[in-house]
């Protein structure tokens, strides 16, 4: 019991953080002083990587709390109360991940959180950090971007996915629906709402013992293996490289692009609708 307790404290703190801070936007680090980079030159490497590095330690940050409070803690809620409603049958059947209905355990939620944490929490916090500029302003962005995973990849990936059998065992489909789908909108606003508010707090790295603090979870990003290290070395000299081409730049910066990136969402999550829609029939045709 105390188990679900936790998990309900734990989703209470993202509940606020989402008020407290969910209008606040991502203030970016820094920008380079003129004299640094010369009158028109670009600004010095080593401060483009300390930016860059600035921005994965916010994403880090904002998505592993997120993947924790929301989408952990909330989605064992979620499973808890599917688990309820679906009546005394479904109780001890063994779901896709090997979990027994009805049954929760310390251990199995305690994986379940971290591990989600991980590896949702961090990639939607890399998404919302990208696709920011293109959202609304103020509250409206988080619950944009909430309903934005929700269309695009709630149903292709997790957690409305049609092909999950578990949806068989538990239910009803209208409830799963409801709840997964207020799990996955409430879980984009604390990315944003938590983007906003450690943007505030991570510093710069430097040669300084708060800052280095800061960035030394960074290093269990080697954890999972080299892939991820070597996907964030290659974006990093990505980075560096178009730092060094004023005009690209500039049109980064521009307001046309400003208006294509939001058509380009607007048009992405059309195209998801007609799946999304599918993939929700189906679930709530189940029993």
């Amino acid at each position: 019991m105390w188990v679900i307790v936790v998990c309900l404290v734990l989703v209470l703190a993202g509940l606020v953080a989402v008020v407290r801070w969910g209008g606040l936007a991502v203030e970016p680090p820094p920008a380079p002083r003129p004299e640094a980079a010369g009158p028109t030159g670009p600004p010095p490497v080593g401060l483009v990587v300390r930016r860059y590095l600035w921005y994965v330690a916010v994403a880090m940050a904002a998505g592993a709390t997120a993947g924790i409070l929301a989408a952990g803690a909330g989605g064992r809620l979620v499973m808890r109360l599917l688990a309820v409603t679906a009546g005394a049958d479904a109780q001890g059947r063994i779901t896709e991940a090997e979990e027994v209905v009805g049954r929760i355990t310390v251990d199995g939620t305690i994986g379940f959180v971290l591990f989600t944490g991980l590896f949702v929490g961090l990639p939607s916090a890399v998404g919302y950090l990208l696709l920011r500029r293109w959202l609304p302003a103020g509250r409206a962005a988080g619950l944009v971007y909430g309903a934005l995973l929700l269309v695009v990849a709630g149903t292709r990936l997790e957690p409305l996915r049609s092909g999950n059998p578990d949806f068989d065992l538990v239910g009803p489909g209208w409830v799963s629906v409801l709840a997964f789908t207020a799990l996955v909108v409430f879980h984009g606003a604390l990315v944003a709402a938590l983007a906003g508010r450690f943007s505030r707090a991570v510093p710069l790295l430097a040669a300084q013992p708060r800052a280095i603090a800061v960035y030394a979870p960074l290093l269990l990003l080697a954890l999972p293996g080299p892939g991820v290290a070597l996907v964030l070395i290659i974006v990093g000299v990505a980075v560096v490289l178009v730092s060094r081409i004023p005009v690209m730049v500039a049109a980064w910066r521009s307001r046309p692009v400003v208006a294509v990136g939001r058509v380009a969402l607007a048009v992405a999550a059309l195209v998801a609708v007609p799946g999304f829609a599918s993939a929700l029939v189906d679930i709530l045709g189940r029993p």
